[in-house]
């Protein structure tokens, strides 16, 4: 053609066709990060939700402007059951309920026992006061339970009287619940309170162990990792330490090493960020011996999946953990 350049010069075609590749390149890799990531083509997972009870089967209570220093107890739902929080009969209740996992709470007592107790002092829910770790198992023993529980502003308490004697210790959950799944929470964060609960787990048969995941504070349960690295555990430094580099990397399918032998609790906003969410992600972390639990809302103030339209919300086909502080109604949503 002319030299006004009607047809394009052969230099101007080469690099067309080379964007052209370039861009073939890239929409095949993009596909190939969607097939391998998406859920939306994975095989339905067989089966239900695993359900973790936390607490047992607790009192619930109106999340409303919760903070650190607010005493629960004294805003109670009507109550709906007449279980309290971290007792025997609430976990026995837990488990018949449908539950597949229990979490209780631990605290060191001033005469160097394992008792299961919530809040580090006493006054919001016991007729007692000050710290748990100032007490001994036996004076913790001797306290009401129940005696701060109220739902109308204290108008009536309808518990008070019914929890005495009813603390227990690490040890008779344990005994109490053979070869069930346990969840325990270590509420303070010095290395000594981790060594302690790994020096009582230490004298139990490694099949045992293995029915049981230790959470809490990063240095509570570094210091519990160290001591019983065969337990499952989680923290918010570990769950750090595992998701951040999945985040960079696992597009491909690579679980990192930080993930494996875990236990993650994932606000479910959060899950979406994630490669593979949600079943391929926690079918990758089943395969690393990793357990994923979905918690409700931010996480914060232990916010579960406690009634139908929190179920409604669950990822669909969800095979993951389910936190719930409700088991008795959410069991039987999910059943089946």
């Amino acid at each position: 053609m002319t030299e006004h350049g009607m047809d394009p010069p052969k230099g101007r075609r080469r690099r067309r066709r080379l964007a052209g590749a370039a861009l073939a390149v890239v929409l095949l890799a993009t596909a190939g990060l969607y097939l391998g990531n998406s859920s939306a083509l994975a095989d339905v997972p067989d089966g239900r939700p695993f359900l973790m009870a936390h607490r047992g089967l607790a009192q619930t209570f109106d999340l409303a402007g919760v903070t650190n220093d607010t005493c629960t107890a004294e805003r109670i739902h009507r109550p709906e059951h007449p279980y309290l929080e971290n007792t025997l009969a609430s976990m026995r209740a837990a488990f018949a309920a449908g539950a597949d996992l229990v979490e209780f709470d631990v605290q060191a007592t001033r005469d160097g026992r394992l008792a299961v107790f919530h809040d580090a002092t006493l006054q919001c829910r016991t007729d007692g006061t000050g710290a748990v770790r100032d007490h001994t198992l036996d004076e913790l023993r001797r306290l009401d339970l129940g005696y701060g529980y109220t739902s109308d502003g204290g108008a009536t308490f309808p518990f008070r009287g019914r929890g005495i004697g009813l603390l227990p210790t690490v040890d008779e959950v344990v005994t109490a619940f053979p070869g069930r799944e346990l969840l325990l929470h270590v509420k303070g964060d010095q290395p000594a309170e981790g060594e302690a609960l790994a020096g009582y787990l230490a004298t139990l048969p490694a099949e045992q162990r293995r029915t049981l995941t230790v959470y809490g504070g990063d240095r509570a349960v570094a210091a519990f990792a160290d001591r019983l690295p065969d337990v499952r555990v989680t923290s918010k430094k570990i769950m750090q330490d595992c998701l951040v580099p999945y985040l960079a990397g696992g597009w491909t399918g690579h679980v990192p090493d930080a993930c494996r032998h875990r236990q993650l609790h994932l606000p479910e906003r959060y899950g979406r960020l994630l490669w593979g969410w949600p079943n391929r992600f926690v079918a990758r972390m089943r395969e690393a011996d990793t357990r994923v639990i979905l918690v409700n809302g931010s996480g914060e103030f232990s916010e579960g999946f406690d009634d139908p339209a929190d179920v409604d919300a669950l990822p669909a086909g969800w095979t993951g953990g389910v936190w719930t502080n409700r088991i008795d109604v959410v069991a039987p949503l999910l059943d089946g």
